[in-house]
C-alpha cells in the first residue's frame, strides 16, 4: 500500500499531506538553524564525505559507500566509515567495531560494510561523536558517512546522493505522504548524483548493481545463482522487489518470495519455516550478517556491487582527492 501511495498511483496521499507538510517545515527550519548558526555543528579536522538520499531507503547507498571506500583504498587512501547504527542498540557509543561486533549493537549495515572492506567503522547516534573515536584509533585520510544527508550537526565537505533510478522521487512529496526527507531541489547545492539502475539524467553518474556468486553462509561455498534448486528468496531491505527482480534477471527460479521489513530482526524460529531441509533459503547480504550466529546449511546470500565507472565518477574521485590534499597542508 505504502509504495503505491508514494508512487502517486493512489489519491490517499492526500489525506497524509497535513502531516507532510509540518514534516518539511520541520526539516526546513532545522536546515537553517544550523546554516545561520543558531544550532551548533562540529567540523572535523580530516575531509567529510557523505553518501546520503533523498528518499527513504532501498536506494543503493551502502554499495556505494563499499564502491567508494574500496576505490579510495586502491588509490592509497585510508578512509574510515561512521554510521548512525540504525536497528542496533549498543552499551556505550561510540562504537568501533571490531570482528566481535554484532549487528544487535552496531545495525546491520555498519557490520555488513565493515566485512566486506576492512576499514575502520564506528557507529553513534551523534556522528561527530563517532569520527572523533576512529580519528583517536586511527590514522585516517578521509571519513565516508553512511547516510547523514539531513544529519547537519555534522559539517560535510562533498555531498553524494544516491537515487533509485527506476522509482525516482515517486510522487514527490515529504514523508508520510511522500518518499521525500528533502525535496528534489536539495540536488542542485550536492557534489554529486549517483543514479542506481534506470536511466540516469544530465551530469548524474550511472550505477548499476551486480551480483557474485551465491555463497553459502556456513561453508563459504560459492555457487553461480542460476544452477541453486528449489529456492525461496527472502529480504529485509528498503525495497525488497528490487533482489527478487535480481534474482530472476539471472535465472533463479523461486519457489516463494518473502519481503521482511527493513533492518528486520531475524530469529531461528522465524525463518527455519521457510525453507525445507531440501530448499534453498537465499538472502541478501545485509540479511546474512544477522543470521551469521544461527545459519542453517541450506542458507545462502547473494553479495552486489556497485558498478560506476564514468567521467564525472573519476570527477567526483578526484574532488575527494583534492580535498585531502587540501585538508592535510
Amino acid at each position: 500500500m505504502i509504495e503505491r501511495i508514494w508512487s502517486g498511483k493512489s489519491p490517499l496521499y492526500l489525506l497524509l499531506l497535513p502531516f507532510s507538510w509540518l514534516y518539511g517545515l520541520i526539516t526546513i527550519v532545522l536546515r537553517y538553524s544550523y546554516e545561520k548558526g543558531w544550532k551548533k555543528s562540529w567540523r572535523a579536522p580530516l575531509p567529510v564525505v557523505v553518501v546520503g538520499n533523498l528518499t527513504a531507503g532501498g536506494n543503493g547507498k551502502t554499495p556505494v559507500v563499499i564502491w567508494l571506500v574500496e576505490t579510495l583504498k586502491q588509490r592509497g587512501l585510508r578512509a574510515g566509515v561512521v554510521s548512525r547504527g540504525y536497528g542496533g542498540k549498543a552499551a556505550q557509543y561510540p562504537l568501533v567495531l571490531d570482528a566481535e561486533t554484532t549487528t544487535a549493537e552496531a545495525g546491520d549495515e555498519p557490520v555488513l560494510i565493515f566485512q566486506r572492506t576492512g576499514v575502520p567503522v564506528a557507529v553513534s547516534p551523534v556522528r561527530s561523536d563517532a569520527v572523533k573515536a576512529l580519528m583517536a584509533s586511527h590514522a585516517l585520510d578521509v571519513i565516508v558517512t553512511d547516510d547523514g544527508l539531513q544529519h547537519y550537526a555534522l559539517q560535510r565537505d562533498i555531498e553524494v546522493v544516491v537515487i533509485d533510478g527506476i522509482r525516482r522521487f515517486g510522487n514527490g512529496w515529504w514523508l508520510p505522504a511522500g518518499p521525500m526527507r528533502e525535496r528534489a531541489a536539495r540536488l542542485r547545492t550536492v557534489d554529486a548524483v549517483i543514479t542506481n539502475g534506470g536511466t540516469a539524467m544530465a551530469g548524474e553518474i550511472s550505477m548499476t548493481l551486480e551480483a557474485g556468486d551465491a555463497v553459502n553462509i556456513l561453508t563459504g561455498e560459492r555457487r553461480d545463482a542460476a544452477t541453486l534448486q528449489d529456492v525461496v528468496a527472502m529480504a529485509g531491505i528498503g525495497h525488497p522487489p528490487r533482489f527478487f527482480a535480481t534474482l530472476r534477471d539471472l535465472g533463479v527460479s523461486t519457489k516463494a518470495e518473502v519481503a521482511f521489513a527493513d533492518h528486520q530482526d531475524y530469529q531461528l524460529t522465524q525463518l527455519k519455516p521457510l525453507a525445507t531441509s531440501g530448499q534453498i533459503l537465499l538472502m541478501t547480504e545485509k540479511d546474512a550478517v544477522k543470521c551469521r550466529s544461527f545459519a542453517e546449511p541450506n542458507w545462502w546470500y547473494l553479495p552486489v556491487d556497485a558498478k560506476i565507472s564514468s567521467e564525472n565518477a573519476r570527477k567526483l574521485l578526484c574532488k575527494i582527492e583534492q580535498m585531502i590534499a587540501l585538508k592535510s597542508d
